[in-house]
């Protein structure tokens, strides 16, 4: 494997499902036989995301550091951006977002679903926040579903569990077994280096604090 693809510099393993979503090659026939057997059940379970490279993950970060899109705290509580100190807004950012080169969704082997029509018919903006996979939700059927049937086409959730690091996603899937050869390529000083290169901003308090953020947040160990 190549050292970068990790780090969504590079990804030779990629095919595409339409033109708008691609998928780790080994990934795409799991996806497709979940989606099929939630459809059984009446459940149009489709992504919200599927892979999401470097630059891509950097303009998110960007647009959240600059108050371009909201933040929010552990609860999903809208923050006041212009009140938080650096370090706040790295926390809060890296609640429900990943660092460039520290998200899940640079492998292919990570997807967000919802179910659309469910959505659809709910009638409401949807945000891909936590009340909206819950009881009275419109995506909580989907959520209760994917509970009991996950594990039969090999996907589960890495953000189950609030470890104070990743606030717990429902809608986050990884496929596990090809997930896990990302695992172990991860590095905090090969991280550090791709976040020097690039123009991001805030770039010099992540650094200041990037084997905490690393061991925190891309591997969600948490607070211990």
């Amino acid at each position: 494997m190549s050292m970068t693809a990790w780090l969504g510099i590079d990804n030779p393993f990629l095919v595409p499902l339409d033109d708008k979503f691609s998928i780790h090659r080994e990934v795409k026939e799991p996806w497709l036989a979940l989606q099929r057997a939630a459809q059984e059940e009446g459940l149009d379970c489709q992504l919200v995301s599927s892979h999401r490279d470097f630059t891509r993950q950097l303009a998110i970060w960007n647009r959240k550091w600059r108050g371009e899109a909201t933040l929010y705290d552990a609860q999903g509580k809208a923050l006041n951006h212009s009140a938080l100190s650096d370090d706040e807004k790295i926390d809060a950012i890296l609640t429900w977002s990943a660092l460039p080169g520290g998200s899940r969704h640079h492998w292919g082997s990570d997807i967000d679903v919802f179910d659309k029509q469910a959505v659809h018919e709910w009638g409401q903006p949807f945000e891909l926040v936590d009340s909206e996979y819950r009881e009275s939700g419109p995506c909580f059927g989907l959520a209760c579903w994917m509970d009991e049937n996950l594990h039969r086409f090999g996907f589960s959730r890495p953000f189950l569990e609030d470890r104070g690091g990743v606030a717990v996603e429902l809608w986050h899937l990884t496929h596990t077994s090809t997930a896990s050869t990302f695992e172990q390529q991860r590095r905090a000083d090969a991280l550090a280096d791709a976040l020097k290169q690039a123009d991001m901003e805030g770039k010099e308090a992540v650094l200041e604090r990037i084997d905490s953020l690393f061991e925190r947040y891309v591997l969600n160990r948490g607070i211990r």
